[in-house]
């Protein structure tokens, strides 16, 4: 007797996961843009939609997805009234890459680089020099920064051509690794409030005939998480971002171009185990599997010697109809973390046996080894939409 079709259900094909803009929209191409129009040697302006100018502040909302900020006009107004400036006066959003991480946006956006070039292809990947799990965001365990990420950021690259470069965020990110790898060059100043934050950036775009400035915020993406992306208390965050990005638009010195954007956006998944697939309940999925990375919407999935093919198999088997699953080598030859020809050998190895990318609303949580992670209402890290696409806001002076 023939199984019927749901018994041997079709995984998805990886050439419908839609990529990013690699090489003409995605974040990894913003300050290059910028760089090359404030004629920074060796930068290429890759969105073409972009116009020159001579002093660019870059302010990046942590979780201001594209989607979410088009579903809330009442909350932003004054954010709401330039959506048709994004990209350049195209109206279209730009995207993040893979994942759709603040860990691997940020290093994208500091250095210009796709994620299989600067090496920072997750939340939490393995070390190939210890076989350990080390978050790239907290930078736990600890290793060397420059061993770790080694190309210069566009700020120093532009700070060498004489440009007045500047990083404008919370005190608490001024030394950390993160902020090395992906941020520095230039000067760092930090500030407490949002509201300081924005009046001393205008300072900082008008302490040099060539500009660029950098400012940051966090607040609405730990709002995402800890209370879904519909709640009041995500609202409420939203409408203060609105009252910040309207306070330093107010304050352009001339020949000034303040773009907003974001690391990623977010969707609220369900407490269910229809959503919540937990790794650590399912001896299927953990079945040959030495360290699971990632998070919930973007695993990196490291086997024991020798079972990777089998662990490949058993999760597309298990989920393969909810989330696009490749090996190593294919993820890398799709495009997932950056044109292939510019993928560095180097991060191969950080890289999962295989890798996971969300399609539909759910997660793979571990309720055991990742706790607070797998409790978060908000949730990122895939390709589709409502997590790639992000704004990019134009106001000029």
């Amino acid at each position: 007797m023939a199984y019927a079709a749901w018994d041997h259900p079709e995984p998805l094909a990886l050439g419908s996961a839609p990529l990013p803009e690699y090489g003409s929209g995605s974040l990894s191409d913003l300050l290059p843009t910028l760089a090359a129009g404030m004629a920074v040697p060796g930068m290429t302006a890759a969105i073409t939609e972009l116009t020159a100018a001579d002093r660019n502040c870059v302010f990046l909302v942590d979780g201001l997805g594209w989607e979410q900020l088009r579903a809330h006009p009442d909350e932003a107004p004054f954010l709401a009234s330039l959506l048709g400036s994004s990209r350049g006066g195209t109206g279209r959003p730009i995207t993040a890459g893979y994942p759709a991480t603040t860990a691997t946006s940020l290093a994208s956006v500091g250095t210009g680089l796709p994620p299989g070039a600067h090496g920072l292809p997750g939340y939490t990947v393995r070390d190939p020099a210890t076989g350990q799990l080390m978050n790239q965001l907290r930078w736990q365990p600890w290793t060397d920064p420059a061993a770790w990420q080694p190309y210069p950021t566009v700020f120093q690259l532009a700070a060498d051509a004489g440009v007045h470069a500047a990083q404008v965020s919370s005190p608490t990110f001024q030394h950390t690794p993160l902020t090395k790898v992906a941020l520095s060059g230039g000067t760092f100043h930090g500030r407490l409030t949002g509201e300081e934050r924005m009046d001393f950036a205008a300072e900082q775009l008008a302490a040099g005939d060539r500009s660029l400035v950098y400012t940051y915020y966090a607040e609405l993406d730990g709002a995402g998480h800890r209370y879904g992306v519909d709640s009041d208390t995500w609202r409420g965050q939203l409408m203060h971002v609105d009252r910040l990005v309207q306070r330093l638009a107010e304050q352009l010195p001339p020949r000034s171009a303040l773009y907003v954007t974001a690391d990623h956006g977010m969707l609220d998944v369900p407490f269910d185990e229809q959503h919540r697939i937990d790794f650590d309940e399912d001896w299927e999925l953990r079945a040959g599997v030495a360290l699971l990375g990632g998070e919930g919407r973007a695993r990196h999935v490291y086997a024991v010697p020798g079972a990777a093919d089998d662990v490949l198999t058993c999760w597309r088997e298990v989920i393969g109809e909810q989330f696009w699953v490749a090996s190593r080598d294919e993820a890398i030859e799709a495009g997932w973390f950056g044109p292939p020809d510019r993928f560095d050998e180097r991060v191969r190895g950080r890289i999962g046996d295989v890798v996971a990318a969300a399609h539909d609303d759910v997660l793979i949580i571990a309720s055991e080894r990742e706790p607070k992670e797998s409790a978060m209402v908000g949730n990122h890290g895939s390709m589709t939409p409502v997590e790639q696409l992000v704004p990019l806001l134009e106001v000029r002076s």
